[in-house]
């Protein structure tokens, strides 16, 4: 019988466990333009991890540190550091935000640019940019 008790007890300790880390679960901050459109905040330094694939396979993966800034719906990162393919201050993404996330985006290679998507978590701490067929970044809010 008190082994029931103890299973009843641990189970209803785990779903108040589970209720409090919901309640504190954070939804990204966004940020009003003077236009009045409200987007989200992806401005400031990201842990950029680079991933080629498929025909850039050979260019492997690598990282960087990457300073997002906004002018307007506009967003703009700048590489802070150099890496084997880019000086540091290069541009290596741009793109557009609107009340959804990113409304689209480019990876800024020395190839040239390449059309991708891109994904903001519901936190807005992770942001994944691929074109599908060579480049994936992925971005963690430092």
């Amino acid at each position: 019988m008190k082994t029931g008790k103890y299973t009843v007890l641990f189970i209803c300790s785990l779903a108040i466990f589970a209720w409090i880390g919901l309640a504190q679960a954070q939804k990204a901050k966004t940020i009003k333009l003077p236009n009045g459109e409200e987007v989200v905040d992806i401005r400031g330094e990201w842990d950029d991890q680079v991933e080629n694939y498929g025909a850039w396979s050979g260019y492997g993966k690598y990282t960087n540190v990457l300073e997002i800034t906004l002018k307007g719906n506009k967003f703009y990162g700048f590489r802070m550091k150099s890496d084997k393919y880019h000086m540091a201050g290069s541009m290596a993404i741009r793109g557009k935000l609107d009340k959804n996330g990113i409304k689209e985006v480019q990876i800024i290679s020395g190839l040239g640019p390449l059309d991708a998507k891109g994904q903001i978590s519901e936190d807005g701490n992770k942001i994944i940019i691929d074109d599908g067929q060579r480049a994936r970044l992925t971005l963690i809010r430092k």
